[in-house]
């Protein structure tokens, strides 16, 4: 299980903190981006997220939590993420938008919000590198996990397994130490406020590890 830290909950020094969170042993930076119109915040833009990111060495994990996602993908895709990942909820032709991202050599991943069912993606799952369920509504750090996302991340294994399909199972929202134990069968885990809102991001992530 790897991880992929999000620093959407970091109020103050942002650049600082991000590149004491990049010296950790996370695997990923999780960027949340969103526009104000698909969720009702709204965080940086790609001039914003360059500076930010500048001297930042871990591989990128980006989550479009917006409307207009052609735009964000041409926006986003010239900080060469590992993942980008848009909503199932957001996309008219979802089909049109995983090749759309795939033209451009990077790893597609579709995300879905917590009343959003497996059984929609279906037709989707086998062009997939990645599925993020959501175990929180998207929008807001700092949210307490929903339960019932423990049944999504087991089917998403299942089917999987019984179609030898390739996808990872990413999960974000509400993970801590005693949440993760939820998370078992996924892949990547998505983590902020348990590490970032301590002193000792090492400490936190350790804590998840073992």
């Amino acid at each position: 299980m790897k991880l992929s830290a999000s620093f959407l909950s970091i109020k103050n020094n942002l650049k600082e903190n991000i590149l004491k969170l990049d010296k950790t042993t996370i695997d990923y930076l999780h960027l949340d981006i969103m526009d104000g119109a698909f969720v009702s915040n709204k965080t940086w833009n790609i001039k914003e997220i360059k500076d930010l990111l500048k001297k930042t060495t871990k591989p990128l994990d980006v989550h479009l939590m917006v409307k207009d996602v052609y735009k964000y993908i041409d926006d986003y895709k010239t900080i060469k993420p590992t993942y980008l990942t848009f909503h199932y909820e957001a996309a008219k032709d979802p089909l049109e938008i995983i090749n759309y991202i795939k033209k451009n050599k990077i790893k597609v991943g579709m995300s879905i919000k917590p009343n959003t069912s497996v059984q929609e993606i279906f037709p989707y799952l086998s062009q997939l590198d990645l599925v993020l369920v959501m175990s929180v509504e998207p929008g807001e750090g700092g949210q307490d996990f929903l339960i019932s996302t423990v049944n999504k991340i087991r089917l998403l294994d299942e089917i999987r397994k019984n179609y030898e399909y390739h996808y990872l199972i990413e999960v974000d929202g509400g993970i801590n130490d005693e949440t993760i134990q939820y998370c078992m069968s996924a892949d990547i885990i998505v983590v902020g406020s348990y590490i970032t809102s301590s002193d000792d991001y090492q400490g936190q992530i350790d804590k998840l590890k073992t």
